[in-house]
């Protein structure tokens, strides 16, 4: 019952934080009017968010390795759960600025721990299995986080913000009554985690590879609503709908990942579920109807949902003593994947004929960073 309370309470921390990531994206138009701003400023209240996150993410980790992890949890919760408060409170623009960096920043003391903490406090063969119950709480928030912030706004555009706030709050104060402490061992210096975090070759090298793939991931995912408008002319609601369709086949498969390496064995679902999203993504682009993309793209999320837990599983089971500081750089890893994204994606799109351009390169992407893998012996069957 304590591993099932925990694995709930993972799952809603997460969701949480992921719902505050896609919670503005339909508050953009009304924020835009109410701060009187140029619609290409309004970006900016979301760059303020991932610009914070990434920034803390690389400080935070070492402090982690230090310090016991539940009281960094703990701050960065509670912290985050004020400052998305404050954005429901923000009359000006650099104030709402200020919240949205101010809860990017939070986050990334909060969200790192979880995935450091599971193979702390759960046995080795339930790890994938907890490892993909965080993953769905990132996919549920991704398939409810616009929708649920365009709901809540109808009552006021303040509303999400003071919602949110309030369940952060209060999953603050559960995990202060469940959470047990995290500690594992003494901590050193950041710039002595740091050498130890570069001297370890096999983790830097699946760094590098859980960027690659995330960058590709990213450019994919960010044009999907662009390319359904342009190539088969359809609205921001039916758009809206479709990508529901592909959200839930991510959030089905984060539940399937640990299924799929009991019935396999790690190294050949992780080989597999790398394939089968390298050939999802190179067949995409002839898809002759947008319902034929939407099945294709539902399928490739599936596999991506399966596969993002056994990327954090590979990566805290070479960390060490520095779960907490991997944890935080695959974090800053995912964000600058997603800020160089949008610029390659961009070209790719106006250059390249329909989706062909980014899918090819997401493709590319993705099997670069499974040959990285492969060459750590990832996918060779373990001998007992």
């Amino acid at each position: 019952m304590r591993l099932k309370r925990l694995s709930l309470l993972f799952f809603l921390i997460m969701f949480i934080i992921g719902t505050d990531t896609f919670l503005v994206s339909p508050l953009l138009p009304t924020l835009t009017h109410y701060y009187g701003i140029a619609t290409s400023a309004s970006g900016f209240i979301v760059s303020a968010y991932a610009l914070g996150y990434t920034l803390s993410a690389v400080v935070v980790g070492p402090i982690s390795d230090r310090h016991d992890r539940r009281r960094i949890l703990l701050i960065g919760l509670a912290i985050f759960a004020g400052a998305t408060a404050l954005g429901g409170l923000a009359n000006t623009f650099p104030m709402m600025l200020a919240a949205r960096f101010l809860a990017g920043l939070a986050a990334a003391f909060a969200g790192p721990q979880i995935w450091a903490a599971v193979p702390l406090l759960f046995p080795k063969d339930q790890v994938v299995k907890v490892m993909g119950y965080v993953t769905a709480g990132l996919a549920v928030a991704q398939i409810i986080g616009v929708p649920l912030g365009s709901f809540l706004a109808a009552v006021s555009w303040r509303f999400p913000f003071f919602f949110v706030g309030t369940i952060a709050l209060v999953l603050t104060l559960v995990s202060a009554r469940y959470l047990p402490s995290l500690n594992t061992a003494e901590g050193h210096a950041p710039t002595a985690v740091y050498r130890q975090v570069w001297q370890n070759r096999p983790v830097v090298k699946l760094l590098l590879a859980y960027f690659l793939f995330q960058m590709a991931n990213f450019c994919g995912f960010a044009f999907i609503g662009t390319w359904f408008a342009k190539s088969y002319g359809l609205s921001v609601s039916l758009i809206g709908s479709l990508m529901l369709v592909i959200g839930l086949g991510q959030f089905a498969g984060s539940l399937l990942s640990s299924r799929l390496v009991h019935w396999l064995t790690l190294p050949r679902a992780f080989a597999l579920e790398f394939l089968l999203f390298i050939i999802g993504y190179i067949i995409l682009p002839i898809a002759p109807a947008a319902w034929v993309a939407t099945l294709i793209l539902a399928f490739i999320y599936l596999i991506g949902g399966a596969i993002f837990p056994l990327f954090m599983t590979t990566l805290q089971d070479q960390a060490g003593e520095t779960r907490g500081t991997i944890a935080s750089l695959a974090n800053a890893a995912m964000y600058l994947g997603e800020a160089v994204s949008g610029g390659i994606g961009g070209f790719l799109i106006a250059t390249f004929t329909g989706f062909y351009g980014i899918a090819w390169f997401t493709a590319a992407g993705v099997f670069v960073a499974a040959l990285l893998y492969a060459a750590q012996g990832y996918f060779r069957p373990v001998q007992e």
